[in-house]
């Protein structure tokens, strides 16, 4: 098995100058002692920097909210995941047994933010344009395979515009339940468009996320619930 630098050089093209920062990027904090936290936050920073560098460029005309929208998803944590695991990253992990026995070296969050970490070692050791480099490398591709800008809306963001199009009233979103440790909570929440009888749950790990959920599936409603709200007086239904 190829050490963490030489895997380093063969994944991202980078040879590390300090072997103790590549060393905290690549151990998790249940390995206990120094770990990649502060890196991760560090990584996160350039790393969302850099994007926004990116899609400014390479995207000359689009507005603001279409940019934000971009580089959101490019620097999402699913995104970050993907790449993360393309490169091997898990394999190179240090972290307790107990998130060993678990699959914490498949996790989708761990190697998000491991890979974050990494990004933070290599913009101390080598500086910006060195991690700007990399993450370049490894984005640009990426921008080919962008879902359009309207296409990336969240549902929430989606539903709204769709409902005031048509000068129906905003959905109204409710909390049902919160459930779990105060670390570790789960979310019910409901959202309604009234006028159109439309109700849907969803289920999160935040309310933002079970919010987002609920509004997906009133989405995946509405386009029949509209039909038969403009149907006219006394036309039968198919």
């Amino acid at each position: 098995m190829k050490t963490p630098a030489e895997w380093l050089q063969d994944a991202l093209g980078y040879r590390c100058g300090d072997p103790s920062l590549l060393d905290a990027a690549l151990t998790h904090r249940s390995a206990g002692g120094p770990n990649n936290e502060r890196l991760e936050f560090l990584g996160d920073a350039v790393l969302n920097c850099v994007v926004a560098r990116l899609v400014y460029r390479e995207y000359p005309s689009a507005p603001e909210g279409e940019l934000s929208r971009f580089r959101a998803s490019l620097v999402s944590g699913e995104s970050l995941a993907v790449i993360a695991a393309e490169l091997g990253l898990g394999d190179h992990l240090k972290m307790g047994s107990g998130e060993l026995k678990s699959g914490g070296f498949r996790r989708k969050s761990i190697l998000a933010d491991g890979f974050e970490a990494l990004l933070g070692a290599i913009y101390l050791d080598g500086g910006f344009d060195a991690v700007a480099q990399v993450i370049e490398r490894q984005f640009l591709p990426r921008l080919d395979r962008l879902p359009t800008a309207a296409e990336l809306k969240d549902p929430k963001t989606r539903l709204q515009e769709a409902l005031q199009a048509r000068s129906l009233p905003l959905p109204v979103y409710a909390v049902e339940s919160i459930s779990g440790e105060a670390h570790n909570q789960h979310f019910l929440v409901s959202c309604r468009a009234e006028l159109l009888g439309l109700r849907a749950e969803g289920e999160g790990a935040s309310r933002r996320g079970a919010e987002q959920e609920a509004a997906l599936k009133v989405l995946e409603q509405l386009g029949d619930a509209l039909k038969q709200l403009t149907k006219r007086p006394g036309e039968s239904k198919p």
